[in-house]
């Protein structure tokens, strides 16, 4: 029950420098939802709803206290319950800058240095990067890194973000690669003789073609000015002065926060609600009542007690507060290792040591010391190194204080050793090391940064003085059970033992008979956590070893296997890069933007939060809210659907069933809600309407569906293949006799390859807001998709009515990668029957969870190859068979399947080729369109057939892919010409720009000196076709209006998805009218203007809709010709003026028909792309042999983008596409349960790349002096191409790990496995620790994870 004693208390604080007064406040309400709710600020936005992508950060200010000044931190908006914020002052992004006022610094250079895409991360990065500079005006590139380590961007690639982060920094200027010596633009293989850092060379001359590397001219920058911000409000610093002493009450509908004003009234509200948790972060709370269902009636806030916030220097050690955040610890840990001498210091610099990678600052600066141990996560970073570092508990209660050990029992949650109901965390002491003593902290996670580890550990060990046998040790591990475990018995063992390799032998068995770790545990990665478990005690030997040495004693051995390498951890670097592309013609004239690299037409808006998306229009009268019940079976019989629970909840308006649709309830195949059968878990059955998002979503649990399981349950290609379940009939093309030429050849190989799926993980989750009028049965449909022409027949055909009352607008879309193409109906479609059942508007928005488990993704892939090659590397026959796991329904799988086969030869002339291809029906949620279509999951089974070839011929694998690749012009197995010179241009520019050969002996040099870390370089050719497969789809319309005062505007049937199509769109205008853009506008995409458009997909949106909008500035202009022909010195509005009084329409509709395409698969041959886009990637990576992760060193991409219209837009579309392929060849791990459950729907779960991911060198260069006349202006389209080139990445990792194995006489061959992960390389980088874990038989345990590929 809600605490009954008093009303509310009135909360005070302020947003934006404006007093806010909340009378009646409900604790369970978010500052996020408060924010674009209650105050209309929609500029802070949502994304994951978990404080995991950064999208919500706002800044923070309060009084500190104990130091008594003003602190200024980010934090997740949607984590800070309204009620924590008394007394403080909150900053969103509409507060630092308007484009209506002035803009902020931070904000016009994110926007100049081109930061932005589809802009819906941007306002968290500028937040993040704002709050830095509140702190630091001049901050490190280290700190810039930090602060924006917990934002996730998916567009961008990152290097620009932190470009315009940079220009802050100390140390922004100077050549960017420190690391060679030499400047980045002068290490070619053909060293130029001019010797200039790149900082000088804008223009780089070439024979009669100017290169230009400057995407913005940072002198136009305005500068930082910290007299200009917002100061902290003084009356918050009065009340600060005079501190609230009694207790504040805030009751909600369900939950009472009380907020004491003492520590002695906290101690008696915790006799009085013993069972109350204590919230100050809310970092592990929050989630766990969001996601988890765990209720608290009543919430006790001890933020306003300072004695919690006490930090205590002792000769000893350090007692901290249990009530500062992760981040003052941080500091207050960097500040004491600076003050005592380095021995004393050790479980410091240990804790140090994961605090930096822990989480992101959001998280760090709002989650506490005291609540990150009471959590007591299996995965706690710190609790594994407080427990082996000796630390102690100091509690609190009315009975008085008391101190307990932070051991595996109280970890482990026993009664005896755990705090009473009423007792408190007061603060945490943490003592010093001796000389002999030595701490370390390991951990492994998916990914470097903000990123929960698989497995971490705390060690440490005491010497008897003087020598090294061990007096005490103590090793703890995290990640591998329901709890930190403490490994007792074996250090109890070893106690006495000296510090040498038998101890350590016998320490690794030891350790794995204690560690025992179930083959079903949760997680799964068993066999990785177990060969962990020893790895982490290998390198602690190696580590203390080595300290020992240092300490002056010579008496300890050598250490076999270069340790020094082993021990360092791959360091945090800024990327660095080059941006080259071809400048404009001298004789252009200036108002001529074509070829410029033009800033992102909503910049500015982005980075002022004055962007507008779906959600962020504002709440329409009347309007309700839907949210979704999926079925949580695989395949099932609907016995029966029970809503009455949820129909009697407060707030309730309406359940939506398959009963309710007038129209048709999608295909046979395909329902829109399910009606008498489910084919897998996420298929929506029903949709619950109310009056507010929460009521909606808290029905949704009230809505009871019986089911009758059904046979069989199909998961994997494995069982698909076994059940014949298909989607569609065999794709296949081939040439040649390949039958005839494998018995000709020299050696034969066959191999497997498995690739898994990825999600799209779009920053802006799927939405619509659908609004019925009053009359003629009309829909006005804001919607977030790629094809609101598909949401308009769908939604006709769905409510039975003509598509002309349909009406869809889409001003922006926060990313889409095709994850936004077929959707968006659907959830249009429901939305729609809802306003239509109701009569009231609808806002749908699906939380992060929802979507990611209903939208489905890119499809998983096996693929087959068997290939005949003679020993020089020549490849002379190939027959490649690929699976895809389509899901339930067709959606785009043929398609799909076609295009992977039409895609699959890449780059090379194989004379004897069969290529085949199978969509498998299984009980998943559908997969679907994403960038790259197919590409990048079946050209990698090409190129790893291709390495496999290098690999048994004793070559390098860029000699056999040279050796057949396609060099003059030439058929494809489709029998579609081309010219592959742009090809061979990019690989050479490649292999000249990346210093390809002098690398690769560098590169074998370091693996020949070191045996557990080593480094791999790969080169990859890319042929990348674009376009649809039929002509009819590249078709395109554009609206242009000439106004009276001489303004334009322009509409098109193209989609802004962040690609900057609208931008392009206008310097395509600017050109044909010979006008400034500032003369255009572009509004929305709406199918009332531009009607029956295609798809913005298939990396053609610009090429057809540039082609429209040409089409009509040309009749237009045809029109004009003769008034300014009579007028040739007036001006434009005299022009326009003279056309309407002589009654000369100044509207137009322009038109093009399209490319053609077309391919007949009975014949096997076709003309089905318009033309290629060619490209070479090199990237460099080092490995961890002992845990598996990876540091990306460098990259050089050479793209062929023949004429760019905009080469900032290009180059950030090829960054951002090669980091997202990038994500999916090495992160990105999509996990099922047996019982065919998505568990990876958070980004706490699924890793995208981060800011810490980007190759520490990231080159991109577009090929000079190239031309196709069949595009616009000469130019291609870039939005997809890129996603293969992340694959450099994988086959870098893959060349480290063939070099481990072959230093370790490993010859047979190992499965490829996409992604990468840690877990793979790990366990490929076989030694005797992986040999010595025990091995679980399959057949005796349920895993807790299925393999779908």
């Amino acid at each position: 029950m809600p605490y009954p004693l008093k009303e509310s208390d009135e909360l005070i604080f302020f947003v934006n420098g404006r007093k806010v007064t909340e009378k009646n406040v409900d604790p369970e309400v978010t500052l996020l939802a408060f924010l674009r709710k209650t105050v209309c600020l929609t500029g802070t936005k949502y994304a994951c709803g978990r404080g995991g992508c950064g999208a919500c950060t706002v800044m923070v200010s309060k009084h500190d206290p104990v130091s008594r000044k003003i602190r200024h931190f980010s934090v997740a908006s949607c984590l800070v319950p309204i009620c924590s914020l008394y007394e403080a002052a909150v900053t969103t992004v509409e507060g630092v800058g308007s484009i209506k006022t002035r803009l902020h610094p931070v904000q016009e250079r994110i926007a100049k240095s081109h930061g932005t895409q589809c802009g819906f991360c941007t306002p968290g990065m500028v937040m993040s990067m704002y709050a830095l500079l509140r702190n630091h005006p001049q901050p490190s590139e280290e700190q810039l890194m930090e602060a924006l380590g917990g934002n996730l961007c998916r567009c961008t690639g990152y290097r620009p973000i932190l470009q315009s982060g940079r220009t802050f920094c100390k140390e922004a200027d100077g050549c960017q690669q420190q690391e060679t010596g030499q400047c980045c633009l002068d290490q070619r293989e053909n060293e130029r003789p001019e010797k200039q850092c790149c900082a000088d060379k804008a223009i780089l001359l070439l024979p009669s073609i100017k290169m230009c590397t400057e995407l913005f001219a940072k002198e136009e920058f305005q500068p930082l000015d910290p007299t200009q911000e917002l100061i902290f409000p003084p009356e918050l610093l009065r009340m600060a002065e005079n501190p609230e002493k009694r207790t504040l009450t805030f009751s909600g509908e369900r939950v009472t926060w009380i907020s004491p004003g003492t520590l002695q009234d906290l101690l008696e509200l915790k006799v009085k609600h013993p069972e109350a948790p204590l919230i100050l972060g809310n970092t592990s709370l929050g989630p766990a009542m969001k996601s988890r269902g765990h209720f608290y009636p009543i919430l006790l806030s001890p933020a306003r007690i300072p004695e919690l916030k006490m930090v205590t220097k002792t000769s000893d050690g350090l007692t901290i507060g249990a009530g500062c955040s992760l981040a003052q610890v941080k500091d207050i840990l960097a500040e004491s290792i600076s003050e005592l001498p380095e021995e004393k210091t050790r479980t410091y610099q240990a804790l140090l040591k994961h605090l930096r990678s822990l989480a992101g600052q959001q998280i760090r600066n709002m989650a506490t010391l005291g609540g990150h141990v009471i959590s007591r996560h299996c995965y706690s970073d710190l609790n594994p190194i407080l427990s082996v570092g000796k630390a102690a508990l100091n509690l609190l209660s009315e009975d008085g204080p008391r101190q307990i050990p932070l051991n595996d029992h109280f970890l482990a949650g026993a009664v005896s050793a755990d705090l009473k109901p009423e007792e408190i965390l007061e603060s945490v002491y943490i003592p010093h090391t001796q000389k002999w003593e030595f701490v370390a902290a390991f951990r492994q996670a998916q990914c470097q940064q903000n990123a929960l580890p698989d497995v971490n550990a705390g060690m440490r060990v005491l010497f008897k003085e003087g020598t090294d046998t061990i007096g005490d040790l103590s090793v703890t591990y995290g990640g591998v059970a329901a709890s930190t475990i403490s490994a007792h018995k074996s250090c109890h063992q070893l106690l006495g033992r000296r510090w040498n390799e038998r101890m350590m032998d016998e320490a690794c068995r030891l350790l794995l008979d204690e560690i025992s770790l179930p083959g079903s545990a949760p997680g799964g990665k068993v066999e990785f956590k177990r060969t962990l478990i020893v790895s982490f005690f290998f390198k602690f030997y190696l580590e203390v070893l080595q300290e020992l040495r240092t300490q002056g004693s010579h008496r300890y051995p050598e250490i076999e296997h270069s340790p020094l390498s082993t021990l360092e951890d791959f360091p945090g670097t800024i990327p660095q890069g080059v941006q080259t592309y071809q400048r404009v013609d001298s004789h252009q004239p200036l108002r001529d933007p074509v070829g410029r690299p033009i800033m992102h037409l909503s910049g500015l808006k982005h980075a002022t939060g004055e962007a507008i998306f779906c959600d962020d229009i504002p709440r329409v009268d009347k309007e309700l809210f839907m949210a979704l019940v999926t079925s949580t079976r695989a395949h099932a019989k609907i016995i029966s659907i029970d809503t009455s629970e949820a129909l009697q909840l407060p707030g309730v308006v309406d359940v939506v069933t398959a009963e309710d649709i007038p129209g048709t309830n999608g295909t046979e195949d395909d329902k829109l809600l399910a009606i008498d059968e489910v084919l897998c878990v996420g298929q929506i059955i029903c949709a619950v309407v109310a009056e507010t998002d929460v009521q909606a979503k808290r029905a949704t649990e009230k809505i009871k569906i019986t089911y009758e399981d059904l046979e069989p349950v199909i998961f994997t290609i494995e069982d698909a293949i076994k059940h014949n379940s298909f989607l569609c009939s065999e794709k296949k093309l081939e040439q040649g006799n390949i039958e005839k030429v494998f018995e000709m050849v020299d050696q034969i190989v066959e191999g497997e390859v498995h690739v898994g799926g990825q999600e799209h993980f779009y920053m802006e989750t799927q939405r619509v807001l659908v609004i019925p009028t009053t009359e003629d049965k009309e829909l006005d449909i804001y919607v977030s998709t790629q094809d609101p022409a598909h949401v308009q027949k769908t939604v006709s055909s769905t409510l039975n009515i003509p598509i002309n009352r349909i009406t869809c607008h889409v001003k922006r879309v926060g990313g889409g990668f095709g994850g936004k193409v077929g959707r968006p109906a659907v959830f249009g479609a429901l939305a729609a029957v809802g306003a239509i059942k109701t009569g009231h508007p609808i806002r749908l928005v699906l939380d992060r969870e929802d979507d990611m488990l209903i939208t489905g993704g890119r499809h998983p892939l096996f693929g087959k190859y068997k290939v005949g090659f003679m020993n020089s590397g020549r490849i002379k026959a190939l027959d490649i068979e690929c699976y895809i796991n389509g899901g339930c329904v067709l959606d785009d799988s043929e398609l799909v399947i076609e295009f992977l086969i039409l895609k699959l030869e890449n780059a090379y002339k194989i004379r004897n080729l069969r290529l085949r291809g199978h969509a498998c029906r299984t009980h998943l949620p559908s997969n679907t369109a994403f960038r790259g279509f197919g590409f990048p999951q079946g050209t990698l089974v090409t190129e790893s057939c291709i390495t496999a070839v290098a690999a048994k011929c004793g070559l390098p694998p860029e000699k056999v892919r040279e050796k057949n690749m396609y060099k003059t012009v030439d058929k494809t197995i489709y029998k579609q010409a081309f010219n592959p010179e742009p090809l061979i241009r990019c690989w050479n520019e490649c292999l000249d720009k990346s210093s390809f050969h002098s690398r690769r002996i560098q590169v074998e040099e370091f693996n020949k000196k070191n045996y557990w870390k080593k480094k791999g370089i790969a080169i990859v050719p890319m042929k990348f076709s674009v376009g649809f497969g039929a002509t009819s789809y590249h078709q395109a319309a554009a609206l242009v209006h000439i106004y009276t005062d001489g303004s334009v505007l322009i509409t098109h049937g193209g989609n802004e998805l962040g690609q900057g199509i609208h931008t392009k769109m206008l310097q395509v205008a600017s050109r044909e009218l010979k006008l400034p853009m500032s003369y255009m506008h572009i509004c929305e995409t709406s199918t009332a203007t531009v009607p029956n458009t295609i798809a913005t997909a298939a990396s053609i949106g610009a090429d057809v809709n540039g082609r429209a909008v040409q089409n009509a500035c040309q009749i237009l202009l045809k029109r004009l010709e003769p008034i300014i022909k009579k007028n040739p010195e007036g001006i434009w509005e005299d022009w326009v003026k003279a056309a309407f009084e002589q009654r000369i329409s100044l509207s137009a509709t322009g038109y093009f028909r399209g490319y053609k395409a077309f391919m007949d698969w009975e014949k096997g041959e076709g003309d089905p792309f318009p033309y290629y886009v060619y490209g070479a990637a090199c990237s460099e990576v080092e490995v961890d042999c002992l845990t598996g992760a990876h540091k990306k060193i460098r990259t050089d991409i050479v793209m062929d983008a023949c004429c760019s219209l905009n080469p900032a837009i290009d180059i950030g579309q090829i960054e951002g596409s090669f980091i997202q392929g990038m994500g999916l060849y090495t992160t990105e791990e999509l996990q099922y349960s047996p019982e065919g459950v998505l568990y990876s729907r958070t980004p706490d779960e699924y890793k995208i790349p981060t800011i810490t991911d980007v190759p520490g060198q990231f080159n991109v260069s577009l090929l000079p002096s190239s031309q196709t006349p069949l595009t616009i202006y000469s130019s291609k389209g870039l939005g997809e191409s890129g996603m293969f080139l992340g694959s450099s990445v994988f086959f870098a990792i893959a060349d480290a790990v063939a070099a481990a194995r072959r230093q370790r006489d490993i010859t047979e061959d190992f499965t490829v496995k996409s992604p990468a992960t840690p877990e793979w390389v790990r366990m490929a980088c076989a030694d005797w620790f992986t040999e010595m874990i025990p091995r679980d038989d399959p057949k005796t345990f349920k895993p807790w994870s299925i393999p779908i590929a």
